[in-house]
């Protein structure tokens, strides 16, 4: 065999093989450090999991398609820490599955959204947004306002989410159902925005 590399190219199968060991391989070594960082596995002092409340909040959050078009990861150039706050860091999201930073834009990063507008401005923007922001392009959601929650799998989803390491007691699971049920989704949504960032603020 004169030339390998021209046998690779002329060789489809031999040539994915070796396309997919490179990519592993690159992958390996990228990866495999950062799981052994303290900075990327361990929380960040004063963070807390989310609420069975901010939990389903995130679920809707999810649902409706919001991670679409907002991003929550602030990156470390000036011009977004002027604007949104502190840049994100990987012990704010060590319990988030899945993790919603996101890249897109359409709307702003509310990485650190929490406790920045009143419960009742969130009401009011996610019902009718041009309302408190005429330039919005963002749509309303204003079923949200008459969707019930029953909360019947809200422990479920704790038990599961502490099974991947998420630090819930034995007391959360048990009140989940009875802290969900009879609020609206709207509630859920805010809960869950007004949590956003708040460990490092």
């Amino acid at each position: 065999m004169k030339n390998k590399h021209e046998f690779l190219e002329k060789n489809v199968g031999w040539l994915a093989i070796m396309i997919l060991v490179v990519i592993s391989f690159g992958g390996l070594v990228e990866i495999t450090p950062l799981m052994f960082l303290k900075q990327t596995t361990q929380p960040v002092k004063g963070l807390k999991p989310y609420s069975a409340l901010e939990l389903e909040g995130r679920d809707i959050y999810i649902r409706e398609g919001c991670v679409g078009c907002h991003s929550q990861m602030i990156r470390p150039f000036r011009h977004e820490t002027e604007r949104y706050g502190h840049y994100s860091v990987a012990g704010e999201s060590v319990w988030d599955h899945p993790f919603l930073w996101g890249s897109k834009r359409t709307g702003p990063d509310l990485a650190r959204v929490g406790g920045r507008y009143s419960d009742d401005w969130h009401r009011v923007h996610l019902t009718d947004p041009r309302a408190v922001v005429p330039e919005s392009i963002m749509p309303g959601f204003p079923w949200l306002n008459d969707n019930i929650l029953d909360g019947s799998l809200t422990a479920r989803k704790m038990t599961v989410l502490k099974g991947l390491g998420v630090p819930y007691t034995d007391e959360q699971i048990a009140n989940a159902q009875k802290e969900v049920k009879g609020h609206t989704e709207m509630d859920a949504l805010v809960a869950y925005l007004q949590s956003l960032g708040k460990a490092l603020q």
